[in-house]
């Protein structure tokens, strides 16, 4: 019976890292995609409006996070 609670959690916890992994490789992906079409359009970043005041300001990738 040991060996069953430690195979569950085993399981548990490959799964929690693979969705993990999904997640970050997401985030790579969008950031990789957003990068290259900065370098295709020849833009310094990203605009992003700002919801409490409404201005508009330049996001890179140092902002985000």
């Amino acid at each position: 019976m040991v060996q069953l609670g430690l195979l569950v959690a085993v399981g548990i916890v490959a799964w929690l890292g693979y969705k993990r992994f999904l997640k970050e490789a997401e985030r790579v992906s969008k950031s990789v995609r957003r990068a290259e079409k900065e370098a295709e359009t020849g833009a310094t970043g990203t605009l992003t409006k700002d919801p409490e005041t409404g201005e508009y300001r330049v996001e890179k990738d140092d902002d985000r996070a």
